[in-house]
């Protein structure tokens, strides 16, 4: 089965309204490239301006997090019958620092995943190991646990359009990275995992992502591993001209 290279920028905590503009307005019609899907998930203040600006194009708007519930008491929160209503095609779900810095939990990544499909958003799951977990040789068995939750309840209908991004921790805005022959052995072990759960036409329909310092200059590499379908990049994904790099870099 053929599955569409995805590369989906994670803005984090960067740019106010008029940056994200400015940017969109230098990579509309240069990030747009035959064969890839391009994504930016951007902080919530710019999801309206960009969704407006991505209108006749073929880049998608996500976002980086979703309330469980669709309403409520949750001072600060925001659920996914707003971001739906905006137009948020994706949403990040579990990156390691909504898990080390907000304490998420494997639930609660379960709970947001279902909450995602219940408003016609699509998941970007993310698991990995963190460094002394690596150096422990648990890399596989975390992110067994961590698929696995994700994961559950959800049909193979549902499974098949999940996006997952494996991202080891200790290469998150560190500099280091996996090599791509590491990450492919990982990832394809990850593939294996979706496989023993719905089968093996689930497996080979669900799209999985390295991130961790992941470059225009690495970027094509890791591609051309048989398992690995794009890339979920943080820093290099903040300059129009990277940006562009990335997603040229996965054709």
């Amino acid at each position: 089965m053929s599955r569409k290279p995805i590369i989906a920028g994670n803005w984090k905590m960067f740019k106010t309204v008029s940056e994200a503009q400015s940017f969109f307005s230098e990579v509309k019609g240069k990030a747009e490239v035959e064969g890839v899907e391009s994504v930016i998930c951007a902080p919530f203040t710019a999801l309206p301006a960009l969704v407006e600006a991505a209108k006749g194009t073929n880049i998608a708007i996500g976002a980086q997090n979703l309330h469980f519930e669709d309403n409520g008491a949750f001072t600060g929160e925001i659920s996914g019958v707003m971001l739906a209503d905006l137009g948020v095609k994706y949403v990040i779900i579990g990156h390691s620092e909504r898990r080390a810095y907000f304490a998420e939990s494997d639930e609660i990544v379960n709970k947001k995943t279902h909450a995602a499909f219940k408003h016609g958003l699509t998941p970007i799951v993310c698991v990995g190991e963190k460094l002394e977990e690596r150096e422990a040789d648990q890399t596989k068995e975390v992110c067994k646990v961590q698929t696995e939750a994700a994961f559950q309840g959800l049909s193979a209908e549902q499974a098949a359009q999940v996006v997952i991004a494996y991202e080891p921790i200790w290469a998150i805005g560190t500099g280091k990275s996996s090599t791509a022959a590491d990450a492919e052995d990982v990832i394809a072990y990850i593939r294996g995992i979706v496989a023993g759960l719905y089968g093996e036409a689930t497996a080979n329909a669900v799209r999985i992502q390295y991130g961790g310092s992941v470059k225009p200059n690495n970027v094509t590499e890791y591609l051309g591993q048989a398992n690995i379908d794009g890339a979920l990049v943080g820093g290099a994904s903040l300059e129009p001209a990277s940006y562009i790099a990335l997603v040229e870099g996965a054709k």
